[in-house]
């Protein structure tokens, strides 16, 4: 893990100064500003991400979470600057191509003001907690499930930037809709932390049973310590376990079995799910999903994905993920739904998502005559 980490630091270090020094750069040249400062500072910012949150893993105090969140800032408004700076190129080099002269310092102002206000609301965005609803088909749900809505919280990432007073909005949140149940599907933490029971104290204050699994980010540590802390907030862990809940089975996979599919099989195979009852399978990442359809699951609950969490990179997550980045999706037979998280990782700051808590209202599946099925 170690080697692992410092690797990632170094080849992500090196892409975030790169687009530091355009970014500065840029700047410079339009403003007529040549002073070293405004071209090494920038750098050195986007180059004290990584290790800080690399740091975050062996060593956690007030003073570490708050660089690490003035850093994540930091590198969410470089993410917009990079492409103001981009911007800025093309109008000039358009504007040569047809001999047109601009003032490229009003550009510069225009375009790097816009990226500042962008970023401005992006964090602003990510702080609002919003309630997203959907309806989905269930074969075979007994009659006491019938419209009966369940919540789906992912990603709440509590460490440097989110912490305990987060959990008791979500959990708020989640009070004030009256879900029969809950399902945490992964990243209740950021990673290692010094104090996982205060974090998620406010967990205990839940009026709903709660169903939970870890993911990535509990995994990157002690995924039992995590784990624990979640059990003793009042969430039934279940990682690689079945119950059930009134006629239907409850499962969930952890994370670190997601991703070997020999391994994620056999653990499907030993959960002996029932064909003739619905299973909602509780899951981080929506990967291998041909695996939990053949094995008989109804609905599977996902996070991981924060949609891309900010332009341009919900792009990207969409061409990797598809048409299960986000929202309700279906796998053959099987229902898929990838929340897009209540919080945020790195820059906390959203655009084009948003942080929510989902609630589900299952009503049964239906055949073309209207009966169900």
């Amino acid at each position: 893990m170690p080697v692992r980490m410092i690797l990632f630091g170094l080849i992500f270090s090196a892409i975030l100064i790169g687009a530091a020094w355009i970014a500065s750069v840029t700047w410079c040249r339009f403003f007529g500003v040549y002073s070293l400062y405004w071209i090494l500072i920038p750098m050195f910012v986007a180059a004290s991400f990584a290790p800080l949150l690399i740091l975050g893993f062996f060593r956690r105090n007030a003073f570490i979470d708050a660089l690490e969140t003035a850093s994540s800032v930091a590198i969410g408004l470089l993410n917009y600057l990079f492409f103001a700076a981009l911007v800025c190129w093309i109008i000039y080099v358009l504007a040569r191509l047809v001999g047109f002269s601009p003032n490229m310092r009003i550009v510069a102002e225009i375009v790097y003001g816009m990226a500042v206000l962008v970023t401005a609301y992006g964090v602003i965005n990510a702080s609002w907690l919003r309630t997203t609803r959907a309806t989905v088909e269930i074969p075979n749900l007994p009659a006491a499930w019938e419209g009966r809505e369940v919540a789906l919280v992912s990603d709440v990432h509590l460490g440097s930037v989110r912490g305990r007073a987060f959990s008791k909005r979500v959990v708020g949140r989640l009070n004030e809709l009256h879900p029969f149940a809950v399902f945490m599907a992964g990243d209740m933490f950021d990673g290692p932390q010094r104090d996982y029971d205060g974090m998620i104290g406010p967990w205990k204050d839940l009026h709903a049973p709660a169903y939970a699994v870890s993911g990535n980010h509990e995994e990157f540590a002690d995924r039992d310590a995590a784990l624990a802390a979640m059990s003793r907030a009042g969430l039934r862990v279940l990682c690689d376990e079945k119950t059930s809940l009134d006629g239907v089975q409850i499962a969930g996979v952890c994370d670190g079995e997601l991703h070997q599919r020999g391994i994620y099989e056999n653990v499907l195979r030993l959960l002996r799910i029932d064909r003739n009852m619905p299973c909602i399978l509780v899951a981080h990442e929506p990967v291998n999903l041909d695996l939990p359809e053949n094995a008989g699951v109804s609905l599977i609950l996902c996070g991981h994905t924060h949609g891309g969490q900010f332009w341009p990179w919900n792009i990207s997550v969409r061409r990797i993920f598809g048409r299960f980045a986000h929202g309700l999706a279906a796998m053959g037979d099987m229902r898929v739904y990838t929340s897009y998280g209540a919080g945020t990782w790195g820059p906390p700051m959203r655009l084009c998502t948003r942080s929510e808590v989902v609630i589900l209202r299952l009503v049964a599946a239906k055949d073309g005559a209207g009966r169900e099925r």
